[in-house]
Order: structure tokens, then sequence, then C-alpha cells
């Protein structure tokens, strides 16, 4: 087995890949001993394109899911051409530049009138206001927008969610408030800096149970984290936080905590009051310990310390978190020695196999290789 951790693994220092796709870059950091199939991954949120779907071209070659980026000459800077595979994503799928671009020239066949394509576009708007209302689901992912367009606002309380990922939005105003009964709100890849949120009017919205803020230009997190008690999902990976709030202990309902690739050099303890978290990801950040109270997640599955500065893990940690079953210590100072001296390590240790070989075998019987499974990477 893969000794997690050991000093003599190989460099895990963080490159940065430059994906190409839909028109635009997208700047994804990971190591360089991280496999395609990791790669892929962190480009399923931001493109909508699940890994199945993804086919990554590096200097004309097709890159293999399983081979390192390293083997692979992917290195710091190396630009990578993504191609979707029709089908094979999520919701609404990818939005490409070919259709930003017919819609527009649709819209200027109309004899050249200034006047007629105003009116064309106040139909459409209206037509998308309308749909949007019906539906309830907002997408305007991969658009362009420097800002929420005032639809958006005007649809109230009939936007169950907003998705606003992959655009040039700098501010999140007061006007969001409006939006009452909003379940799910993705901010990911705009550029948001502090101050320019407006955490009250954000906090105010009591049925939000997903958040996501991935990439963006954010350094902290205010204390109004707290109220958004309805919480299930906080992705907050690829900013630039240095800590997360104590308030966060508040958030007794969130099951998923993404806070990866950020400068965390230390939790709250009150992250123990958070007990119904199924998974955790801290994997690139500053950390060199983590509180005694992790011992308290006793739902906790899965927990990602990837290239962090830990030496060790809280005492308690095994055998009070029974259903622990993923670890991952990649690019820390943990070794297999290390962690045998923690009590409870066999029992965690026959869960890691069992789950192990459950996808194995799940892998043989269904004929899929590509996704889900436990490649052996970590513990």
């Amino acid at each position: 087995m893969e000794v997690a951790g050991d000093k003599s693994s190989p460099d895990s220092s963080t490159i940065t890949v430059h994906v190409k796709f839909s028109g635009r870059t997208l700047p994804i950091s990971l190591s360089p001993d991280s496999t395609v199939r990791d790669l892929k991954s962190l480009l399923q949120p931001l493109t909508n394109v699940i890994p199945r779907g993804q086919k990554l071209i590096s200097k004309g070659k097709v890159l293999a899911d399983s081979s390192s980026l390293k083997s692979q000459q992917v290195t710091d800077g190396s630009k990578v051409m993504l191609i979707a595979s029709q089908g094979l994503h999520q919701g609404d799928g990818p939005i490409t530049k070919e259709v930003t671009s017919s819609s527009t020239n649709t819209r200027r066949t109309f004899n050249g009138k200034q006047s007629q394509i105003h009116k064309t576009e106040t139909v459409l708007n209206r037509n998308r206001c309308d749909r949007w209302k019906s539906t309830g689901v907002v997408a305007l992912s991969e658009c362009q927008l420097k800002e929420v367009p005032d639809e958006v606002w005007a649809c109230g309380s009939s936007v169950r969610v907003l998705d606003l990922g992959n655009n040039f939005i700098q501010e999140v105003s007061i006007k969001i408030s409006a939006l009452k009964s909003l379940n799910k709100l993705f901010l990911n890849a705009n550029d948001i800096l502090d101050g320019k949120i407006s955490w009250e009017s954000l906090s105010s919205l009591k049925s939000l149970t997903v958040l996501s803020l991935n990439q963006n230009q954010l350094t902290a997190f205010p204390s109004t984290l707290g109220t958004l008690t309805s919480l299930c999902q906080l992705h907050i990976a690829n900013n630039k936080l240095t800590s997360l709030p104590e308030e966060i202990g508040l958030l007794k309902q969130l099951q998923i905590l993404n806070a990866s690739n950020n400068r965390i050099t230390s939790l709250p303890s009150s992250i123990g009051n958070c007990q119904s978290l199924i998974e955790i990801d801290l994997s690139s950040n500053l950390l060199a310990e983590l509180p005694e109270t992790f011992g308290n997640l006793h739902n906790l599955k899965a927990l990602h310390l990837r290239n962090n500065g830990l030496k060790s893990l809280p005492s308690t940690l095994f055998k009070m978190c029974s259903q622990l079953s993923t670890l991952d210590l990649h690019g820390t100072e943990i070794t297999n020695d290390v962690l045998r001296q923690v009590e409870g390590w066999e029992e965690f240790d026959e869960r890691r196999r069992s789950k192990h070989q459950k996808q194995l075998d799940f892998r043989v019987g269904s004929g899929v290789f590509d996704e889900g499974a436990d490649d052996g990477r970590g513990l």
C-alpha cells in the first residue's frame, strides 16, 4: 500500500494548468502527481461536463485518465484543451460560444433597424422571465455577465435555483434579498472581492441549502455565515481565505464543506458542532493541525487533507468517527507508522479496505471503470 504523506513520495508542489473550454480559459491548481482523472473532477463543477464526457488534449495528445500530469508532461503553465461529448453533462449542459454568437446574429437580421432589435430583445427577455418564473431555475452560467440582470430580481420568490457561474460578476447586491425562496446559489468562477457581497442580504435567505463561491477572490467570511442555518453544502474552494469564522459551528445541517485551495492556517474548534458533516475537503491549504473536536463529527465519511503541513491527526478521529472510510493525506508529513499509533486505526483500515473492495466489485460487475472508484490514492 502506498504510504500517504511519506517524505520520500514524489514532488507534490502545486502547478496551475490552463484549460481552454468554450472560449474561456480556466486556471486549475493541483499537484503534478495528480491524475488526469483528478483534473477532470475539478473541471466538472466549472463546466457542467461530467468526467466521462471530457476529452483533454495537450500538445496534440489525448491525456489518459489514469496517468499523472507529470507523466503526461503537463507542467506549470501548460495549456490543455477540453472537448465535451454531447449528452454527458449536468443541467442544461455547457453553453458554447457558437450558441451565443448565433443568437446575436439572429437578432441582427431584422432589416438592420435598431428599433426592431430592441423590440425583439424585449420579447426575448419577457419570455426568459416567464420561463424562469415557471421553472424556478435561472441558468445564466457562461454568459459573459458583468452584473446580474434586473429581470432576475424581478422574479422574486419564484426563483429556487440561481446559477451565475463562469461570468465576470464582481458584486452581489442587496437586491438578492428579493429571492426569498432561493435554495441553491452558484457564483463559481467570477471576480467577487471582499466587501462586494451584501452578506446581510444573503443571510436573509433562510431556505438556502447550497452556496457555491468557488474560484473567486475572497479572503474572509463574516460571522453572518452562521445565520444560514439551512445550509447543507458550502463550496468555497480556490479563493484566498485564511480562516473560517467561529460561527460556522452554527451550521447544524451542513453535510459537505469544500474549502480546498485556499490559505487557511487553522480551523475553529466550533467545527466539531457541525455534526451532520459527511465530507470535508481541506486540500492544499496551510494547516499545521486540526482541532481535537473533529472527533465529534460522527457522520464523517470522507476527509481530504492533501497538501497541508500536518504532522498528526486528532487523537479521537478514528475512534469516534466510526463511519470514516476515505482519508487523503498525500503531501503531508503523516506516514502510515504515525497512523498506526492512533487509537481506532485497525477499525478504520478495515472500513477503508472494505469500501475499496466494494468499488472494485462494482466496476468489474458494471463495466464502469472511469468514475466513482477509489484508485488507491490516499487512504
